[in-house]
């Protein structure tokens, strides 16, 4: 009698042969990724990334490589934060997982579509000081979310005594930190905010708020804050990749308006701004 880890492995050999060609596919490769729809998951009220109505440029872009693939979109929505990975991607409820930083280690990484970094947000016609170290940054209100590397900015520079901490981990239908710091910016209840890129960006071009952004800067012996966002796949599936990485290369003209549309700041090969459109 067949064991249960022996009954799984059969019911998903059955899966894939009831698809078009899935039985083929997953004896020439090994992989039991459907070939009939792209499933990808994605937080259901995360803007500017993603949200259940569509309006986030990962649902855009998700769209994108659909169509390159030539498949129907489905995206399975599930809130980010610890386990988002093990109840998507591992438990194969999806087969892809868009907005991952390279180096993840929980999925396999794409290559990368777009490069950015955290920004310093400020109001606009207020330019703060340009290093840390500058005495004036005492002064000001700084916004930082809890738990994230540009607090170990503030604790070099001794200035955990001027922050507003915002959480990390939230439900995201029913809030968004880092809108919420670019809110209060604009309002004056703080002064400045370190956030990721294109949180500010999003705030700036399409809700309007009256802010600018630089990248942090960069200090001695210490990490860069640019990183390269890629799409995660399962460590197994190496042909899948191939074909993702592929879609991702045909369509990467359209991948990057949309980027820029809701101004996410894209960085060059060195690491600089690129100017906005």
């Amino acid at each position: 009698m067949a064991g249960p880890g022996r009954r799984r492995l059969l019911l998903a050999a059955a899966a894939a042969a009831a698809a078009p060609g899935g039985m083929a596919r997953a004896q020439a490769t090994g992989e039991l990724v459907p070939t009939d729809e792209l499933r990808v998951c994605a937080d259901p009220g995360n803007l500017p990334f993603s949200n259940e109505r569509g309006e986030g440029f990962e649902n855009r872009i998700a769209g994108i490589l659909a169509q390159a693939l030539g498949l129907p979109l489905r995206t399975v929505f599930f809130p980010q934060g610890p386990g988002f990975v093990r109840n998507t991607l591992g438990a194969h409820r999806c087969d892809l997982v868009l907005g991952t930083v390279a180096g993840d280690g929980t999925m396999q990484n794409t290559n990368p579509y777009y490069h950015t970094a955290h920004v310093l947000a400020f109001r606009r016609g207020e330019e703060p000081p340009e290093s840390f170290a500058d005495p004036r940054m005492r002064g000001l209100r700084i916004g930082v979310i809890a738990r994230t590397r540009p607090v170990d900015l503030l604790v070099r520079h001794d200035l955990l005594g001027s922050i507003r901490s915002y959480p990390l981990f939230v439900d995201t239908r029913h809030d968004s930190p880092g809108a919420r710091m670019m809110r209060d910016i604009a309002a004056g209840e703080i002064d400045i905010g370190m956030t990721a890129g294109p949180v500010a960006g999003y705030a700036i071009r399409v809700q309007g708020l009256p802010l600018a952004l630089r990248l942090l800067p960069a200090e001695p012996d210490q990490p860069r804050w640019d990183y390269r966002i890629t799409m995660g796949v399962r460590p197994n599936e190496p042909e899948w990749r191939r074909r993702v990485n592929a879609a991702l290369r045909e369509r990467e003209a359209e991948i990057t308006a949309v980027l820029q549309e809701y101004g996410v700041p894209l960085l060059d090969a060195s690491g600089r701004l690129r100017p906005a459109p």
